[in-house]
C-alpha cells in the first residue's frame, strides 16, 4: 500500500512538473544568450571578469531557486543548497572582484565538475526513457574534462577565465533545453498512460 502511494505521488509531481517545461526552455534560451554575448566581449579587466562571474552566480542562483518549484523534496534540498552557494559566491564576487579574479579558475573547476558528474549520472539513469540520453552523457563528459583542464596551470590567462565563465553559460544552457524538451514529452506522455 505504500509503495502505491509513493507511484502515486511520484505521478502527481511528474504531472504538475511537466506543465513548466516551457521555464526551462526560457532559462535554458537565456543561458545560451548569456554565453553568446560572454564570447563576443573584450575583457581585458580583472574587475570586469569578478563583476560578469557574480553577475552569473546570482543569475545561476536564481535559476537554482526556480528549480526548486518543480523538484521532489530530495532534489528541492540540493537546489536549495546550491542556489545559496551561488548566491554567496556572487554577492562575494562583486564585494571582492581582485579576491575573486583570483579564485576564478577553482570555482569554475568544481562547478563544471560537479555540473559533469551530475549530467552524466542524469543521462545514463534517464536513458531508459530518452532517446537523447547519450548527447547528455556526451556533455556530462565534455564538463568532467573541461573541470580538470581548468584546474591546471591555465588560471593565469584572462581570456580562458573569460572562456570558462561562457562555457559554463554554454553548458547549463544545453542542460536547460534537455529538461525541457525531456518535461515536454513526458507531458505529452502522462496523459496517455
Amino acid at each position: 500500500m505504500a509503495t502505491m502511494s509513493v507511484a502515486l505521488e511520484e505521478r502527481e509531481v511528474l504531472a504538475e512538473t511537466s506543465k513548466r517545461w516551457w521555464l526551462f526552455l526560457v532559462t535554458g534560451i537565456g543561458w545560451l544568450v548569456v554565453s553568446l554575448v560572454i564570447f563576443q566581449w573584450n575583457y581585458t579587466s580583472v574587475y570586469a571578469i569578478s563583476i560578469l562571474f557574480g553577475c552569473m552566480a546570482i543569475a545561476a542562483a536564481l535559476n537554482e531557486f526556480l528549480v526548486i518549484s518543480v523538484s521532489t523534496t530530495g532534489w528541492k534540498i540540493a537546489h536549495a543548497l546550491l542556489g545559496v552557494v551561488f548566491a554567496v559566491t556572487g554577492i562575494w564576487a562583486l564585494a571582492h572582484p581582485h579576491n575573486a579574479f583570483a579564485t576564478l579558475a577553482s570555482l569554475v573547476g568544481f562547478f563544471l565538475l560537479f555540473k559533469g558528474i551530475l549530467d552524466l549520472t542524469a543521462a545514463v539513469i534517464g536513458r531508459a526513457g530518452n532517446e537523447l540520453w547519450w548527447l547528455q552523457l556526451v556533455v556530462g563528459i565534455l564538463e568532467i574534462l573541461l573541470a580538470f583542464w581548468v584546474a591546471g596551470s591555465f588560471r593565469k590567462s584572462v581570456t580562458l577565465l573569460v572562456a570558462y565563465v561562457g562555457i559554463v553559460a554554454l553548458s547549463r544552457g544545453i542542460t536547460e533545453l534537455f529538461v525541457a524538451f525531456k518535461l515536454r514529452s513526458l507531458k505529452h506522455s502522462l496523459p496517455a498512460a
